[in-house]
């Protein structure tokens, strides 16, 4: 499950990155790049919750002990 969870935050990161390209500043919220916004607000939503995911099982063995 550890692994996974590594796996699913290097996706969101590439994503994140992928998204990055197609992100037009002056323009933000019209075509392209307000899809690439949502995107990258999507991943870094699934990256923050992977790392919450890390802590929370790490707490719960912890506190198994």
């Amino acid at each position: 499950m550890k692994v996974l969870i590594y796996i699913l935050i290097v996706v969101a990161m590439g994503l994140i990155a992928y998204n990055a390209t197609f992100l037009d500043l002056e323009n933000a919220f019209s075509g392209d790049s307000k899809t690439a916004l949502i995107g990258i607000l999507a991943s870094s939503i699934v990256v923050v919750l992977m790392i919450i995911l890390l802590m929370s099982r790490a707490i719960a063995k912890k506190s198994g002990e």
